[in-house]
This record gives structure tokens, C-alpha cells and sequence, in this order.
């Protein structure tokens, strides 16, 4: 039976890349909430957004069942914050009977700055679309982001260790 892999790590530290990665080596379909986000929202959803994204969630995760059943591994990416939230991820596909792995992105400080900036600049520059983090964003997402314990993750890898090409 396939398996559902689910990436966990702060905004902008390198989880899309790394899930694309994932997906080519696992034969698997992406489901990446910020990619609902962005083509049907654009880059601004207002007030709204955090409706928006849980919505999402919740489809994607019956419709990650789906593709399941169906023999295909999922990739889940976005971001997995809270503890409260992997517990949910454990919870609902432990009573699926569905294989899962929890893959964790670590990063330093300085490689979450260096990578927010770099981000931007390529926003900016019409390089990419994403989300701009600005200063109050990041700290925003650096206040609700709870790093995983070693027995929440199956795979604990670091930013450097794949981010070469």
C-alpha cells in the first residue's frame, strides 16, 4: 500500500524543494496547501486567509486518502507547525490503517534569515510567486512554529545536507 509523507518545517526553509525531491524519488503526487493558495488566491486572501488554509487542509487531507487507496504515495507540504497538528496528521492516518513518515526540514537562525531574504529578493524581482515575509510575518510564523521532539519524526534532516545541487 502506498504512504503519505508528511514535511514538517518553518515557512521558507526549504520544505517545497526538498518535497519535490521527495516526490521524484517516491513516485508520489505533491499536495501542497501555499500551491492551492496561490493559484486560486493569488498572493493576498485577506482576512480570509487562515479560513482559507484550514479549509484546504481538511480537503486535502481526504483527498490524500484517495490518491492513497488509489497505490500512489502523498507528499503533504505545509509545514506541519504545531504539535496539535502532527498529532492530528498521526491520528487520522493511524486510523485509515496508512503508512506514514514524518519528515522534519531543521534549520539554523541564520539560514531562516538568509533564506527569507532570498525569497523576497525573488518576489520582488518577479523571479517567483510566493509569499513575501516581511519582519512581521516572520515573526509571526517563528512564534507559532513548534520544533518537532525527536520522537515526533521519522527523518530529521538538515537544510544544507540536500540543498545542493
Amino acid at each position: 500500500m502506498a504512504k503519505v509523507f508528511l514535511i514538517c518545517g518553518k515557512i521558507c526553509c526549504g520544505k517545497s524543494t526538498y518535497a519535490k525531491r521527495l516526490r521524484a524519488e517516491n513516485n508520489a503526487v505533491l499536495l501542497s496547501v501555499d500551491e492551492i493558495m496561490l493559484a486560486v488566491f493569488g498572493l493576498y486572501a485577506g482576512d480570509k486567509h487562515d479560513e482559507y488554509t484550514e479549509r484546504i487542509r481538511k480537503y486535502l487531507f481526504e483527498k490524500s486518502v484517495e490518491i492513497i487507496e488509489s497505490g500512489i504515495n502523498v507528499i503533504l507540504d505545509w509545514g506541519f507547525w504545531t504539535k496539535a497538528g502532527r498529532a492530528y496528521a498521526r491520528d487520522f492516518y493511524t486510523a485509515r490503517n496508512i503508512e506514514y513518515e514524518f519528515h522534519y526540514i531543521d534549520i539554523t537562525d541564520e539560514e531562516w534569515k538568509e533564506r527569507i531574504v532570498s525569497r523576497n529578493n525573488s518576489v520582488a524581482a518577479g523571479e517567483t510567486i510566493a509569499y513575501f515575509i516581511d519582519d512581521n510575518l516572520a515573526a509571526k510564523f517563528a512564534g507559532l512554529f513548534e520544533p518537532p521532539s525527536k520522537d515526533e519524526v521519522d527523518i530529521w534532516t538538515r537544510t544544507k545536507a540536500y540543498d545542493k545541487d
